[in-house]
């Protein structure tokens, strides 16, 4: 099996450590595959209470592999990609275990989501959080504008879609995109230390707790996922992502013409 995904039970926590560190854990479709597997295999599992996702290296996750921008390993089409993606989100949102994302260097794109869709983040100060998808034509489509929305409000998460700007940890805590800022080595042990705590509760109650707080906004979060899917869909098929594409690959500033 490939190790850009590893996954161990520790006292009932299943940890999930992204391992590319040479590309801050970007997933190709590999690594996005085995995370899926692996997800499966801590939800299915009665012994886990509680899942920590982390990352390997200096970074939590990068998002998609920007090399893999446009493809398509399955042959799929691009609502059926988006929708499979959101799949995961929905996932993790809507299991009864509780997640705890441990986030550290960049948190970006699909990253940022992933970290979102946790019920806990504890970041480092290294941290820089964005929602980056606006570079290359197209915006997030699994959950980030929602579900960053229903943490730092409209406003901000208007100027994180709009711009693709970074936020650094202490930003991000004081708005709300994390709850916690510690020191780099200390991240490790206190996500574990925090997922343990959890994982030590009731589990009924733990659910429970988890379905009655997610209800404030679950059905307009889950409605506003759907529309994710429906503006990717069609922001794929544009010159301008085109362009964006282009651009990337020769080094050099896109010209958008809003087609």
């Amino acid at each position: 099996m490939s190790d850009k995904v590893l996954y161990e039970v520790i006292d009932g926590v299943g940890v999930i450590t992204l391992n590319r560190p040479e590309v801050h854990n970007a997933l190709d479709d590999e690594a996005a595959h085995l995370y899926k597997d692996l997800l499966d295999r801590a939800l299915d599992d009665d012994g886990v209470r509680a899942v920590l996702l982390q990352g390997a290296g200096k970074s939590f996750c990068s998002g998609r592999d920007t090399s893999m921008l446009g493809h398509r390993a399955r042959d799929e089409s691009d609502y059926h990609f988006v929708l499979r993606h959101q799949q995961k989100r929905l996932a993790v949102m809507d299991s009864p275990k509780p997640f705890i994302a441990a986030l550290k260097g960049a948190a970006l794109g699909g990253g940022c989501e992933t970290a979102l869709s946790c019920d806990i983040r504890i970041a480092d100060t290294t941290l820089k959080m964005a929602l980056p998808e606006i570079h290359y034509g197209i915006l997030p489509d699994t959950g980030g504008t929602q579900l960053m929305t229903t943490l730092i409000g409209p406003s901000r998460t208007k100027y994180m879609v709009m711009t693709g700007d970074r936020i650094n940890a202490e930003t991000a805590l004081a708005w709300g995109a994390v709850d916690f800022v510690v020191a780099p080595e200390e991240l490790e042990a206190r996500a574990l230390d925090l997922a343990r705590k959890i994982a030590a509760k009731p589990p009924i109650a733990l659910a429970m707790a988890k379905t009655m707080i997610d209800q404030i906004h679950a059905g307009a979060v889950r409605s506003g996922i759907a529309q994710e899917l429906l503006a990717q869909t069609a922001l794929f098929k544009t010159e301008d992502y085109q362009e964006a594409r282009t651009a990337l690959r020769e080094k050099r500033t896109p010209a958008y013409k809003g087609k």
